[in-house]
């Protein structure tokens, strides 16, 4: 039977845990640091994101950031 996300060491000890076949393996720890709340991004910034759905539930809520092509790396 599978653990219920119950809590959030529960998720992060689930998502610490994941391996894949070509040996990915995940490092998580919960942030417990304070964050502003209420802030909005406006339509230029969001369409400024490379978003682009994923194969597993893309249209829903599963997205890649991708580097825009024309992305410069910078001069040193």
């Amino acid at each position: 039977m599978a653990d219920l996300l119950i809590n959030h060491e529960v998720i992060v000890n689930l998502i610490a845990n994941t391996t894949t076949m070509r040996g990915l393996e995940i490092r998580a720890e919960r942030d417990e640091a304070g964050y502003p709340t209420g802030l909005s991004v406006s339509d230029e910034g969001f369409h400024a994101v490379n978003l682009v759905p994923a194969r597993f539930h893309g249209m829903d809520c599963n997205y890649l950031i991708k580097p825009r092509s024309d992305h410069r790396k910078s001069s040193r």
